[in-house]
Parts: structure tokens; C-alpha cells; sequence
């Protein structure tokens, strides 16, 4: 394809272990690359993205499209207004209720090919932490565990099926979960804690067998708290910024509903390739900095090693200053610059 289509650009949707040797090979074939989330499923892996980039001058932009949602652009615009003041702290939790269809029915479940959800399906939510937060994770301790699907025994191949073939919401409780993958050892269950370069401490909780679906932000600032009841259209963001009489109030003292589609996130799908296109065709900047992709695979990799090993704290590496400025060229936003490993390290 690469010697025969005269590819402009490349929309790269394939299994998670697979995005490193494919993006690599286009762009040093000179082809433009959309790289779905996540970067890739080790931080080596990420890296010689990047740096391939650089080194031949190719254009790759990275499907966070979660930052477009309607949700987290109100939230971002919340904050930027200095409703809540200067952020201090933010919890994520994430409620998977698909997530035995989802993610233990295929190739998810196996460590080799996802190495975690941390990566598959948190590195989303760690974007946004960063974003909303204006710093990257420094540092990280994780802690989780396979707790339910383990212990189902039906067990399928999926030979020829994908996910349409196998879904469905009558697949609760979770024990009762039929055809899970041969291979299960990514855990249902993750959390971990993060340390931001700019001092901010932040939290993200998976589950995979809760019965609901959607994701809570909670950021809390020197003069407020803001928190989103739902994700999509019909939801709302929630502002509290002066203390009441009573010792809980539920209706914020304002309140933003959320716009966007109902489900999904169509919208913001769109929003991300109008992005992508725009960079390739006209070289217009985008909101999206590879390096800040390169920051999610980072964090999510390292909580997932601290899990598995005691939960140590673990530093995340700087990225080198010349594949930070590269980067940087091409991002509107100004964003956080990591300091270049030390001469000693």
C-alpha cells in the first residue's frame, strides 16, 4: 500500500500492540499518520514514535478525542474562567459497565496486546487530567487486581466475530458473563494516584463490572469544586463556590448543562478529524501535542508496573528537550516542557 497508493496520510485504527511498528513504517515512508489512542502500549514503544517523527519530519497527530467532548471542553472552560480558582487536586472514577463485553471478550484481556487498561481505557481520563490540571504526572503508584472475570470459566475464541456479534446489556451480573477470552490477565479493577510536575495530586478508579456506564470528574480548586453528573447531552457540571448551613447540598450554586450527543462521542470524533485534516492539508496547528499523548502512555504504563510489583512509586522519565520543542511547533496551546534527562542519568 505504502509503495503503490501514493498515500497523503493514514488513519491507523488497529489492535493496541500492533500502533508502534505500523505508525513507524509510514512515517518514515513520509505518510502522514492519525494514530488512534493510546500512542502505544509501552513508554520505549512511544518514544520511538516520537522520535521518528522528528527525526523524518512526518506529520502524526494521536485520537485523544476525548479531549473535544462537550463535557470536558466545559469543564477546561470552568476552570479557565477561575470559577473554582487554581486547581489543587482532581478524582476520576470510571464506571465500565460494558466492560466484560468490551474489553474480556477479545484481545483486551491479554497483558501482551494491552499491556493494561490503564492504557486502553484510562488514557483518556489521564489526558484529561492533565489538561484540566495544566501539569503531567511525575510521579505514580497503581493498585488493582483481576477480581471478577477471573473466575468465569466459559471461555471462546470469537472466531470471526467482533464485538456487534457478542454484545449485549442482558450480559449482568458479571459472573454470569459467557465467552470470555481463552486469556485473562488485565485487571477489572485499577486505581491509581498521581503527583503533577506543577504539585497537583490526582486520582483515577476503573471498574469493569459496575452496572452503569459513564465517568465522574471531581476538580477541586483554592475557591471551589467543580463536578459532572453524567458525560453527554443531558448531564450537568456542577460549580460549588461558597459554603452552605447545610452539611451537603446536591444543586451546585451554578450549574452548566452538557451539550453534545446523547451517547457516545460522535461529536467529538468529529471535532478531532476535522483537527487531523486541517494539520495535514493546510498545516494548521492542532490542540494535541504528541508529547501529550506520549504523557497518558506514560502514566497509565508506570501504575500498571506499580500494580504488579507492590505498588511502588514510580518516576515517569522525561522526554528529551529536542522532541519536546519539535512538538511544540505544531501545538496551539502552550504546554507543560519537561525537563531533558540529566548528564548523570
Amino acid at each position: 500500500m505504502i509503495r503503490d497508493a501514493a498515500l497523503d496520510a493514514a488513519i491507523v485504527t488497529t489492535p493496541d500492540w500492533t500502533h508502534a511498528a505500523i505508525a513507524i513504517e509510514l512515517l518514515r515512508a513520509g505518510v502522514a499518520v492519525y494514530l488512534e489512542k493510546p500512542l502505544a502500549i509501552t513508554i520505549e514503544d512511544a518514544d520511538e514514535i516520537l522520535r521518528t517523527a522528528h527525526e523524518t519530519g512526518t506529520k502524526l497527530y494521536v485520537g485523544h478525542n476525548f479531549r473535544h467532548a462537550a463535557v470536558v471542553r466545559l469543564m477546561h472552560d470552568i476552570i479557565e474562567r477561575g470559577e473554582i480558582g487554581d486547581v489543587k487536586t482532581v478524582w476520576v472514577r470510571h464506571f465500565v459497565g460494558n466492560g466484560g463485553d468490551y474489553y474480556f471478550k477479545d484481545w483486551h484481556a491479554e497483558q501482551s496486546k494491552t499491556n493494561t487498561l490503564l492504557l486502553q481505557k484510562a488514557s483518556h481520563d489521564i489526558d484529561v487530567v492533565h489538561l484540566l490540571a495544566g501539569a503531567y504526572t511525575k510521579r505514580v503508584v497503581g493498585m488493582g487486581d483481576l477480581m471478577v472475570y477471573g473466575d468465569v470459566t466459559d471461555r471462546d475464541t470469537h472466531e470471526g466475530e467482533t464485538v456487534r456479534d457478542w454484545f449485549s446489556h442482558d450480559s449482568y451480573p458479571p459472573l454470569a458473563q459467557t465467552r470470555l477470552n481463552p486469556v485473562i490477565d488485565v485487571e477489572d479493577v485499577s486505581m491509581m494516584m498521581m503527583t503533577l510536575d506543577n504539585g497537583v495530586l490526582a486520582s483515577y478508579e476503573q471498574c469493569h463490572f459496575t452496572p452503569d456506564y459513564w465517568r465522574n470528574y471531581t476538580v477541586i480548586g483554592t475557591e471551589g469544586r467543580l463536578e459532572n453528573i453524567g458525560d453527554t447531552a443531558g448531564g450537568v457540571v456542577k460549580v460549588w463556590n461558597r459554603r452552605h448551613a447545610a452539611e451537603w447540598k446536591v444543586d451546585g450554586d451554578l450549574e452548566y448543562p452538557i451539550e453534545g450527543v446523547e451517547t457516545g462521542h460522535e461529536d467529538a470524533d468529529v471535532l478531532t478529524m476535522h483537527e487531523f485534516l486541517a494539520f495535514v492539508a493546510r498545516d494548521e496547528k492542532v490542540t494535541l501535542s504528541p508529547v501529550a499523548a506520549r504523557a497518558a502512555v506514560a502514566a497509565g504504563a508506570l501504575a500498571a508496573r506499580s500494580l504488579r510489583s507492590g505498588s511502588q512509586p514510580l518516576d515517569v522519565p522525561d522526554l528529551p528537550h529536542d522532541l519536546v520543542e519539535h512538538f511544540a511547533r505544531t501545538t496551539t496551546v502552550p504546554s507543560r516542557t519537561p525537563t531533558a534527562p540529566s548528564p548523570a542519568a
